[in-house]
């Protein structure tokens, strides 16, 4: 008997792959060390550790740009 769950199957858009502190900083055009600030003062993009290292949902980089372009403390 397989005791094991299988979870449901996401859509395409929700498995898109993880992004870096370096793509998002690329994507944002600003320097990494502001992504590492962020980070550090809890401000920014909502970063995911996984193990050691930090990664982002792109979904959550977009909701960031739209609060800042909302006027909302992002």
């Amino acid at each position: 008997m397989n005791d094991r769950v299988t979870p449901p199957r996401a859509s395409e858009k929700e498995r898109r792959k993880l992004g870096t502190a370096q793509e998002v900083a690329d994507y944002l055009q600003v320097p990494l060390a502001t992504i590492y600030a962020w980070n550090y003062k809890g401000t920014g993009p909502k970063p995911i550790k996984v193990g050691r290292h930090v990664r982002y949902r792109w979904d959550d980089v977009e909701s960031y740009l739209d609060a800042l372009q909302a006027g909302g403390a992002a």
